[in-house]
């Protein structure tokens, strides 16, 4: 049995992204959407009035990783270049999020995944758009 290797075309023609590395990047993308999804949607449905933007920027995580994860999966070189687009604009989120955090902590009665750099899960969410980056870049 031949081993997929990364030159081998999707029966759709696409190439895929899901292989080595970027096998653990949609499986850690996947752990992602399930925790901020989780998050945000029992945060909205039970306490939104609380705290309407931590719960909305969770939502917005979640969005984002769910992208990232299908366009992962999907493979392919427009797949490529949006995964792209949205990790860049990820980090750009946790970076501004985060430094928020810590500069305003009084705006963010309650936590966002991105709320410190992602240090409520263990940091991951300013390190896996770097790295989905670096291997979107690379392939």
């Amino acid at each position: 049995m031949p081993d997929a290797d990364t030159t081998t075309a999707t029966p759709a023609g696409r190439k895929p992204l899901v292989s080595g590395p970027g096998l653990l990047l949609v499986w850690l993308y996947g752990v992602m959407v399930v925790g901020a999804v989780s998050r945000s949607a029992f945060q909205i449905s039970t306490e939104f009035d609380r705290a309407p933007l931590p719960y909305s920027l969770s939502a917005v995580a979640a969005l984002a990783y769910a992208f990232i994860t299908y366009s992962l999966v999907r493979g392919g070189e427009a797949a490529r270049r949006a995964a792209l687009v949205c990790c860049a604009a990820e980090l750009a989120g946790v970076l501004t999020v985060g430094t928020w955090t810590l500069l305003r902590p009084e705006s963010f009665p309650d936590t966002t995944v991105w709320s410190q750099f992602g240090m409520g899960y263990l940091f991951i969410p300013v390190i896996l758009p770097i790295t989905g980056m670096l291997w979107l870049r690379r392939r």
